[in-house]
């Protein structure tokens, strides 16, 4: 252990927050991660059109064609069961990590594998992702592009020396900046890291992902058209739209809920197949070709099919149609296993249900509706009502829809809350034995100071006691501490414990307990530091308590400070949280 573990090395810093060291460094690396990540987006696309050429029309071609335009007929069934079958192969004999939507993945990587993915995963996801897509899966292209990004950025990360929370800022913003080079809406990419992926709300980390949304959104007009992926405009909603907007959040809620509901249910029921779950995803195809035969337009990514619903263009039967059959081979595609995104499903989803709620909602146009939906479906499932909100404006750059989505979207969200113990995205990961906790706050012990919670009134043992004393006296029938602080002339020289003095033996009874005590470098804590930064260094050192010093160069003796005293700002908080108060009373006293 280093010295630097031991002791306090910086000035007491009372900022809003913590020291900047390495901020500039990890904003130039986010730079350099959002054009890599831009790069992996345009790879990927091209990718998905690649292989949608070459399984639907057998041409070699990047050309964007839709797979429900090919003349198969019923072959059309065998296209997505091939798909699956070459990426059941490539889970089985490549690796497992390509399997399932991405950002559960990237999650898991992040709060369990100290933000390290595999290079085999970097090149395998995208490839993984090309095939299912473009055979005709029924997903998007952001959940792999979220995770292919991510990859890439933590494979830079790997190759320099930085900490996992400096690779995890590293992560997420090759993650996000993938999401903005697709969609072209960075601040949503953003809050998407504030509200999945970063588990924290600090510069050292949205800093980075900042500038990579940023980078990636200035690069995106060079290979893509400018403006809103989806562009709508709608007149400005009545007053009536507000129970509207509370019954299409209701409603939202509950497909949300069900959405996730159906999807691990037909999880469940591939993990009782009696096969290798290397040929579910080629089962899962096997549907998908049959609903691919009934609704042709429910194939692929269907950013077309998206654009029509968001601008009305569609009989509401043939929504109907669409909508039932994308939702069943979705679930049924992602409950085996198989590569794909989620987002651009949900959107679809969304927007039909918008859409064929929209003759039962007054107040607004069909196409607010639609919009309206799509973002509380997505904020509901995904438990990310904020991004939602920015998502849905990104993609239309309708500002009159900015209302009534904020309110559909704050019911569904609450609706799933309240009926759903997990999202769409944690419960896959629940399902592997982790469970993660998505409330945050500013942790209690960075609002303390050491000098708030410590013992100021010290039992020191002088450094010139003989160690046979020591133990007699301190380490006795009457042991009150497991250490205690040894000072010599005022200053400290370290903490003694009873292993120390246990250890010695008889002949050794004349060794002064100020030799043994400095033996190693002094570690102790400062006043003016937060508890937080206490609460490391315990943790670092493996002790119980510290002795107080006055400062650094001095190391006066003014106090300890136990991992006990650290629990004194936990007090208040509880109080905070459990106990009711009536503050104000009206009427009579």
């Amino acid at each position: 252990m280093s010295s630097d573990d031991a002791t306090p090395t910086a000035p007491t810093h009372r900022g809003d927050f913590a020291p900047p060291s390495r901020l500039v460094l990890m904003s130039a690396f986010a730079i350099v991660i959002g054009v890599i990540s831009t790069a992996g987006a345009i790879f990927l696309l091209d990718l998905i059109r690649f292989f949608t050429n070459l399984f639907f029309y057998q041409t070699v071609s990047l050309a964007p064609r839709s797979p429900a335009d090919n003349h198969l007929g019923a072959w059309v069934i065998v296209v997505p069961a091939l798909g699956g079958l070459i990426v059941g192969l490539m889970a089985r004999f490549g690796s497992q990590q390509i399997r399932g939507h991405g950002i559960p993945e990237a999650i898991e990587a992040i709060l369990y594998g100290k933000s390290r993915i595999s290079a085999k995963v970097a090149i395998l996801k995208p490839l993984s992702s090309g095939i299912v897509i473009g055979s005709g899966g029924p997903f998007g292209a952001e959940g792999p592009i979220i995770m292919t990004g991510g990859a890439s950025a933590s494979l830079l990360a790997q190759a320099f020396h930085l900490t996992a929370a400096e690779r995890k800022a590293q992560l997420v913003a090759g993650a996000c900046a993938g999401m903005t080079a697709v969609f072209g809406t960075p601040l949503a990419a953003i809050l998407l890291a504030v509200e999945l992926l970063l588990f924290e709300l600090r510069p050292r980390s949205l800093l980075p992902v900042a500038l990579s949304c940023a980078v990636a959104g200035f690069l995106r007009p060079l290979w893509a058209d400018a403006g809103p992926l989806f562009p709508v405009t709608t007149p400005p909603a009545t007053w009536v739209a507000l129970l509207s907007c509370l019954a299409a959040g209701l409603a939202s809620g509950a497909v949300s809920a069900a959405m996730t509901l159906l999807l691990y249910r037909v999880e469940d029921l591939f993990g009782r197949l009696p096969v290798h779950w290397m040929w579910w995803p080629a089962i899962g195809g096997l549907f998908v070709g049959i609903g691919g035969l009934i609704a042709p337009r429910a194939l692929g990514v269907g950013y077309d099919v998206i654009a029509d619903l968001l601008a009305n263009h569609l009989a509401l039967s043939a929504v109907a149609v669409l909508l039932i059959v994308k939702l069943l081979i979705w679930a049924i595609a992602l409950g085996s296993g198989t590569s794909g995104g989620v987002l651009a499903p949900l959107l679809m989803i969304g927007a039909g249900t918008g859409l064929l709620m929209s003759h039962w909602l007054p107040g607004g146009t069909p196409q607010l509706w639609a919009i309206t939906c799509m973002a509380a479906i997505l904020g509901g499932t995904m438990r990310a009502p904020l991004t939602a909100v920015v998502f849905a404006f990104g993609l239309t750059h309708d500002a009159n829809a900015f209302l009534p989505t904020i309110l559909a979207c704050s019911v569904a969200y609450g609706f799933t809350v309240i009926v759903m113990p997990r999202s769409i995205l944690t419960e896959k990961i629940a399902r592997r034995g982790r469970h993660v906790f998505r409330e945050y706050g500013v942790d209690v012990l960075e609002r303390h100071f050491v000098e708030e919670v410590m013992t100021r009134t010290v039992v020191a043992i002088p450094a010139s006691m003989s160690a046979a004393e020591v133990r007699e006296r301190y380490f006795g029938a009457g042991q009150a501490h497991r250490a205690y602080p040894v000072v010599a002339e005022g200053r400290i020289v370290g903490m003694i414990e009873r292993s120390a003095v246990a250890a010695l033996a008889p002949s050794s009874a004349d060794v002064t307990i100020g030799s043994l005590a400095g033996a190693a470098p002094a570690a102790f804590a400062l006043p003016g530091e937060t508890c937080r930064a206490v609460a490391h260094r315990l943790a670092a050192l493996g002790c119980e308590r510290l002795p107080v010093v006055d400062d650094p160069v001095q190391l006066r003796l003014v106090g300890i400070v136990s991992r006990s005293d650290l629990l004194k700002p936990m007090h208040a908080e509880h109080q905070e949280e459990s106990i009711r108060e009536r503050m104000l009373h009206l009427g009579r006293r």
